[in-house]
């Protein structure tokens, strides 16, 4: 699979995953919910965005190699 689309895939399921997450929060409120959130939800966003910037520079290298092999 190339690179920009697991990157692209990545990006929507943490979409997903938040869409998912609003919708649990309305029913289940209370300290254990919000540690959750805090502990295991709130670096997704920024990992999900490092890991994209990453898989970006490996699609690069990537094509370099291929490039290079031609």
């Amino acid at each position: 699979m190339i690179p920009q689309g697991c990157a692209a895939n990545l990006i929507q399921a943490s979409k997903q995953l938040s869409l998912e997450w609003r919708e649990t929060k309305d029913s289940w409120k209370d300290i254990k919910s919000q540690e959750f959130e805090r502990d295991y939800l709130d670096d997704i966003p920024d990992h999900v965005a490092r890991a994209a910037s990453i898989m970006g520079e490996i699609e690069v290298l990537l094509r370099k190699v291929r490039s290079d092999c031609e």
